[in-house]
C-alpha cells in the first residue's frame, strides 16, 4: 500500500530469505504451523489506519451502549445458552477488507467482527521476526495505542491468567491438536504458562470443572475460551459437563460474546467503511442482487457463504431470520507481488480491561488472497497468499 516500501521489499525478496523465515517461525514449536504464510507483510499508510480506528470507533460505541445486550439476545442459540456471561467481551475483532470506492480511491470496508480471540499470542511472537525479515522501519510498527512487546505481554497475562496459578487457568479448546491454529496454542502455553485442554477433557464436580494433569485433579478457575460452540457438535465431540449449569470458572471471553458481536451486529450499524447489511426476513425491498453477498448468521471461517446469489437460493432458505444480505464490496488488487496483484484484508485486535472506558486497538494481522475469497480453500496453489501482519505508519 506504501510504493517505496512495496517496491523496496519485492526488489530484496529472495526464495532463500522466505524458507528461512518460515523455519524461523515453525521452530515456535516445530510441526505445529499448518496454515499458509504469506512472502509478505502489508504496509499500511497512517490515513487508511486512521479510516479503520474511525469505524471501529462507531462499533466500539454500540456494543458498549447499556441496551446492546438486549439488542443482540436473539443471536445466542438457546441451546448453547450459557450462565456466567460478563457484562463486556474482554476481546474482540474487526475484519477490513482493503478496498476501492467509486472513486477508485482506496477505503476499508469491515467484512466481519467476533467476540473471540484470534491469534493473540503468535502475532506477538510473528511480529519480532517479521519485523527482522522484512526490514520494517522504525516509524511502522504491528502494535496500535502506542503498545509495545512487554505491555501486550503484559496486558494479555492480566485479561487471561489475573491473579491466579497458571495451572488452574486453561485454554480451552475441541481437539485442539487438529486444529490449523494450534501454533497459537502453543505460543499461549510458552507466553502464559497455561495448558491447552480439550473440550471432552474437562468435567464437573458439584459446582467445579476439573482437568488431569497426569494423576493429578486441577481445579479450574479461568477458561481462555477458543471452543467455537456453534461448531462443537460437527465434530462428534462428548462432553462431560452441561453448558447450561452456573460453574465456579471465569469465562474469557464468555461464549455469548461470540454470537453478540458477530454478523448479527452488522444490520445495527451505519457507517461508510461498513456495508449495508440486512436480516433476510426483515428485506421489504427488493435488492440487487448481483450486488449483495448471502451469509449464513452461525457459521465459521466463511462457511456456508454464497457469493453470487440468486432468487433460487433465498427461495431455499428456510429460516431466513438466520441470515444476512451484505452488499459485496470490491477488494483492492493492492498488494504488488512478482505473479500477480494480491488482495489484503486487516484484522484489529481490541482489548478490554475493567478500568478502561472502553475497548481499545491493540494489536493485528492481515491475510493475502489472489482467490475470491480470503481463506485457505480459495487460494490453493497459489503463492504470496496466506497470514501475514500488517505495519502502520506512525
Amino acid at each position: 500500500m506504501i510504493a517505496d516500501l512495496r517496491q523496496q521489499f519485492n526488489q530484496q525478496f529472495t526464495e532463500a530469505k522466505y524458507q528461512d523465515y518460515l523455519h524461523q517461525i515453525d521452530k515456535f514449536h516445530p510441526g505445529s504451523l499448518e496454515f499458509r504464510v504469506a512472502e509478505t507483510p502489508v504496509f499500511v499508510p497512517r490515513h487508511f489506519k486512521q479510516q479503520m480506528l474511525e469505524a471501529c470507533n462507531d462499533i466500539v460505541g454500540l456494543i458498549e451502549h447499556p441496551e446492546f445486550r438486549e439488542l443482540t439476545e436473539r443471536s445466542i442459540p438457546e441451546k448453547y445458552r450459557m450462565a456466567g456471561e460478563e457484562e463486556e467481551a474482554e476481546m474482540m475483532v474487526f475484519d477490513f477488507g482493503i478496498c476501492k470506492n467509486k472513486e477508485g480511491e482506496l477505503e476499508p470496508q469491515l467484512i466481519e467482527m467476533q467476540g473471540f480471540p484470534s491469534l493473540f499470542a503468535y502475532q506477538m511472537q510473528n511480529d519480532v521476526i517479521t519485523r527482522s525479515y522484512a526490514n520494517v522501519p522504525e516509524p511502522f510498527s504491528a502494535y496500535l495505542n502506542n503498545f509495545d512487546k512487554d505491555q501486550y505481554t503484559a496486558l494479555l497475562k492480566d485479561l487471561i491468567v489475573g491473579d491466579e496459578a497458571p495451572e488452574q487457568v486453561i485454554l480451552l479448546e475441541v481437539y485442539p491438536e487438529q486444529q490449523k491454529t494450534r501454533i497459537d496454542f502453543h505460543c499461549t502455553e510458552q507466553l502464559l504458562g497455561i495448558p491447552t485442554v480439550c473440550v471432552t477433557k474437562i468435567y464437573a464436580k458439584d459446582n467445579r470443572l476439573f482437568y488431569l494433569q497426569g494423576d493429578r485433579e486441577i481445579h479450574i478457575k479461568r477458561i481462555y475460551n477458543r471452543v467455537i460452540f456453534d461448531d462443537l457438535e460437527q465434530t462428534g465431540a462428548q462432553l462431560s459437563f452441561d453448558l447450561k449449569k452456573n460453574y465456579a470458572v471465569r469465562w474469557i471471553p464468555h461464549p455469548h460474546w461470540f454470537y453478540r458481536i458477530s454478523k448479527f451486529t452488522l444490520p445495527f450499524i451505519a457507517h461508510r467503511y461498513v456495508p449495508a447489511t440486512f436480516f433476510l426476513h426483515e428485506l421489504k425491498m427488493p435488492v440487487d442482487l448481483e450486488h449483495y453477498v448471502l451469509k449464513p448468521l452461525f457459521s465459521f471461517a466463511g462457511q456456508g457463504v454464497i457469493i453470487d446469489v440468486t432468487q433460487e437460493d433465498i427461495d431455499k432458505i428456510t429460516d431466513p431470520e438466520n441470515w444476512i444480505l451484505q452488499r459485496k464490496v470490491e477488494y483492492a488488487d493492492v498488494i504488488a507481488t512478482p505473479d500477480g496483484p494480491a488482495k489484503a484484508e486487516i484484522r484489529l485486535f481490541f482489548f478490554k480491561k475493567k478500568d478502561w472506558p472502553r475497548p481499545i486497538a491493540i494489536h493485528n494481522l492481515a491475510r493475502l488472497s489472489k482467490g475470491k475469497m480470503i481463506g485457505t480453500r480459495y487460494n490453493k496453489d497459489k503463492t504470496w497468499v496466506g497470514g501475514t501482519i500488517a505495519y502502520f505508519e506512525h
